[in-house]
């Protein structure tokens, strides 16, 4: 079951732009992807997985996430990230990955250019990330 923030958070991006959201991923499957990973997802973001085990955002070019039921899976040992301790989770149209840490909270932007974090694009947890898409996309502009 969902909170009433994602739904809210739902809700908004329907009505931003064109959505597509996958098939929600079960609890043994989240609980056997962080086990056979040692990793512990963010809470907000196993919350997205059991509404949408990913998904695509601002069709027809916007943010790709990964899930760890259906395809495309979160691949932890995909290198487009600072060090060991993220997990690529997504993507921007620009490439960009969209990261969490192995244990912990935040959801950050990885400028792959630069070689680093974009510290104007780390948020709190994965609801705040999803609340910021339209704006970081720059689709309100």
């Amino acid at each position: 079951m969902i909170s009433d923030e994602l739904k809210e958070i739902i809700d908004l991006l329907k009505s931003q732009g064109k959505m597509h959201f996958i098939e929600a991923a079960d609890d043994e499957h989240i609980v056997k992807f962080e086990a056979d990973n040692d990793i512990q997802f963010p809470s907000k973001y196993k919350e997205w997985l059991r509404f949408s085990d990913g998904g695509e955002f601002f069709l027809p070019a916007g943010v790709q996430l990964y899930g760890v039921a259906h395809k495309p899976l979160i691949n932890v040992e995909d290198d487009d990230r600072p060090d060991d301790s993220y997990i690529v989770i997504g993507a921007l149209a620009s490439g960009d990955p969209v990261l969490c840490q192995k244990n912990g909270e935040k959801i950050f932007v990885y400028d792959h250019e630069a070689g680093e974090i974009d510290e104007e694009l780390i948020y709190e947890d994965f609801f705040a990330f999803l609340k910021d898409l339209y704006d970081l996309l720059g689709i309100g502009e």
